[in-house]
């Protein structure tokens, strides 16, 4: 599996898990959805260690952007509220800082 398609899985995983707990706490759902919410998040952090990074903060600074991107598809495509021209030039400028950092070339000895 490719980096950017383990960013997306663990960015539906977190984004799933974190809205089940929106949806018990903030619209009144079923505190049952907190089982599945759980579930969401902890395959969340599964795959993030699937990641081929060196480093656990560098490989979670670069899911930033990834997950930014993927809370506006859900904004526009769960919620029904599309993304305005903020929302796609910031999440156009956190992608390019994610990709310059699980990107950027890296010396061999350590700073």
């Amino acid at each position: 599996m490719t980096t950017l398609a383990v960013y997306i899985a663990a960015a539906a995983g977190e984004i799933a898990g974190c809205f089940a707990f929106w949806a018990w706490l903030r619209l009144g759902k079923s505190p049952l959805w907190i089982a599945p919410g759980l579930l969401s998040l902890m395959a969340f952090a599964w795959l993030l260690t699937r990641v081929d990074a060196d480093f656990a903060g560098r490989a979670y600074a670069a899911y930033g952007g990834v997950y930014i991107a993927a809370s506006l598809l859900w904004l526009w495509i769960v919620e029904s509220r599309a993304p305005d021209r903020w929302d796609l030039i910031g999440a156009a400028v956190c992608g390019v800082g994610a990709a310059i950092i699980l990107l950027g070339p890296r010396n061999a000895v350590p700073q």
